[in-house]
């Protein structure tokens, strides 16, 4: 018999959830209907699924042959480079670039749940009323949604300004979710209730039910602070080290290289391959205790001609910089910190989403299943599903950001012990 947190339940709710892997999706299906997790669970108000794009030919396929097994309301998903989720025998499992699917079957009474479609070709205009936006998500009423799970097509373009729209509509609501991977196939990438469709698809969480986020970036700083002196748009052409007087700045890469000079071999071997660059935001708080804040982006080039660094995101003049470097050490502890606050500070969840990038797993780790095997060390048997994701999305301060290299998790909880207290992210900044 399954316990009590292996079956995610509680008095007032329960999520089970299930992986297979199998050749032939029919079989893995076959297999999902056979696990004990899942048995006699009857109508779900939720169903979520993650399948690898290993079924690429077959996403089309999918919902109906589920349906065909399982009941539940709503149904949502997504295909991507791998599935993440609990086996038969209860066992975390990181499923990586092989054929796999995930089912989570969720039960909420008292909730209220809206699903969305939302076609990214006509949003609403950024500097208009923010009532548009909120129709997208099918309400106008800001109270009455505590939480936004988000799945959208990675051939999807204004992806950015979908998230500063929903930001804008839903301030104080939490946005966890990722992008589809990219595959060969017709028909894009998301599954919405009977049919596979492009865009972004995701659910609005409300009534006696709540999303908390925790967002690890795995990555740490080297180097001193750095001072922007001159950018165009994503690319920082001059930096200054922080708090000197101005003089006009050097090149990135000359100061990158004053860095590494630095830097034990260890470290200069990671610059290689997992050299990244932290960028401050005013909205980050800075105190004594915490030292600065970066939100990680990655190097997208470098022009040997005069030295410039390009940025996967904006750079604006004064903002400012440091280096950082990432690896499997740091993000291990930096997630099992987060997971250990989260357990120590809330309320015990129903079970959690786990949104990955391609790039952990055993790519960072060197061994398989380690985001995962986190969560169930603070969260023993928690029944958890997710996906690796071509980005991550997820809070960092109240701003929903497109992340890479991160592990976006979503909790599912009860909404008691957070009706009286604003939402917050659990996440651990990179620090000087």
């Amino acid at each position: 018999m399954l316990s009590w947190l292996q079956r995610g339940q509680s008095k007032s709710g329960e999520w089970r959830s299930a992986l297979a892997s199998d050749a032939s999706l029919e079989q893995a299906i076959q297999d999902l209907d056979q696990q004990a997790s899942l048995r006699g669970f009857g109508l779900a108000d939720l169903a979520v699924v993650f399948v690898s794009t290993s079924f690429a030919s077959d996403l089309s396929r999918v919902l109906p042959l589920l349906q065909r097994r399982f009941q539940a309301t709503h149904w949502l998903g997504c295909c991507g480079g791998g599935v993440i989720g609990v086996d038969r025998n209860g066992r975390s499992c990181e499923l990586e670039q092989q054929p796999a699917v995930g089912l989570s079957l969720i039960r909420l009474p008292g909730a209220v749940l809206q699903p969305f479609h939302i076609d990214l070709r006509n949003l609403p205009d950024l500097d208009g009323p923010c009532e548009p936006w909120r129709r997208l998500v099918g309400t106008c009423d800001e109270a009455a949604i505590n939480g936004l799970l988000l799945l959208v097509d990675p051939g999807s373009s204004g992806i950015k300004d979908l998230l500063g729209g929903l930001d804008y509509a839903f301030a104080s609501v939490p946005k966890v979710g990722g992008i589809a991977a990219p595959h060969g196939g017709a028909g894009g990438s998301l599954l919405f209730q009977d049919k596979l469709c492009t865009g972004a698809v995701g659910l609005a969480i409300g009534g006696d039910w709540t999303v908390q986020a925790v967002v690890a970036q795995g990555c740490r700083p080297i180097g001193p602070v750095f001072e922007v002196q001159e950018a165009k748009r994503n690319v920082v052409l001059k930096l200054q080290t922080h708090g000197q007087e101005t003089t006009g700045g050097q090149a990135p890469v000359v100061c990158l290289r004053e860095v590494i000079a630095q830097l034990d071999a260890a470290d200069r071997e990671l610059v290689r391959h997992s050299l990244f660059i932290g960028l401050a935001s005013n909205s980050f708080s800075l105190t004594a205790e915490s030292g600065e804040d970066f939100l990680v982006r990655a190097i997208v080039g470098v022009d040997p001609r005069n030295g410039a660094v390009a940025v996967a995101d904006s750079v604006r003049v004064g903002q400012r910089l440091q280096f950082h470097l990432r690896d499997g050490r740091t993000s291990r502890a930096e997630l099992q910190h987060l997971l250990e606050q989260q357990r120590q500070s809330r309320t015990l969840p129903l079970g959690a989403f786990c949104f990955a990038c391609v790039g952990r797993g055993r790519g960072l780790y060197g061994e398989p299943d380690v985001d995962s095997g986190l969560c169930r060390t603070a969260y023993p048997e928690l029944p958890i599903g997710g996906l690796f994701c071509s980005g991550e999305i997820g809070p960092i301060h109240g701003v929903t950001h497109l992340h890479g290299f991160t592990a976006s998790w979503s909790f599912l909880c009860p909404k008691e012990a957070d009706q009286d207290q604003p939402a917050e992210t659990l996440w651990t900044p990179a620090k000087s």
